[in-house]
């Protein structure tokens, strides 16, 4: 099964990020940059098991690299955070902080959108696109993954500019 899932994974990310190539746009004019807040009021889990807040922060660090830095205040008022600072071409890079991910892939097929593939100790888990509203002040994630028995089910997280 866990091979099965590879490769239906690898297959899926080539087919989300390979037929296109990394988009050419500057970094500095992507709308993906700035902070996100998620609408955890309209997350799809039961409200005692929502998060009390999670937060996508986007920065240009120069030389063609981006990082990504995550924030969740989990239900019991924990704060864990994911890091990484990678290219936007689909090269995997390590994730620190490991919430759901010790490794990642990321490119930016078109603009305003960024596709990224997430893998926790060599397994996959779950592939996320990113896509900024025409006005640049909504941004909706939606989430690829599988369930515990294999099955790939999908959500969709709305998330709002706070800078």
């Amino acid at each position: 099964m866990k091979a099965f899932l590879t490769v239906l994974f690898a297959v899926a990310v080539a087919v989300a990020v390979g037929a296109a190539p990394a988009h050419a746009e500057p970094a500095s004019t992507s709308p993906l940059l700035g902070r996100w807040e998620v609408d955890v009021a309209k997350l799809p889990t039961p409200p005692e098991q929502r998060p009390k807040s999670v937060s996508i922060t986007y920065s240009d660090v120069g030389g063609g690299k981006w990082r990504t830095h995550v924030e969740v205040v989990l239900p019991d008022g924990k704060a864990v955070q994911a890091i990484s600072t990678y290219a936007p071409d689909g090269t995997a890079t390590p994730v620190k902080g490991n919430l759901e991910a010790d490794m990642a892939a990321t490119r930016l097929p078109a603009p305003g959108v960024m596709v990224t593939a997430l893998a926790l100790k060599g397994v996959p888990g779950s592939m996320r696109t990113y896509t900024v509203s025409p006005d640049g002040q909504t941004m909706t994630e939606t989430v690829v993954y599988f369930t515990s028995d294999g099955t790939p089910a999908m959500r969709t997280n709305l998330f709002h500019r706070t800078r």
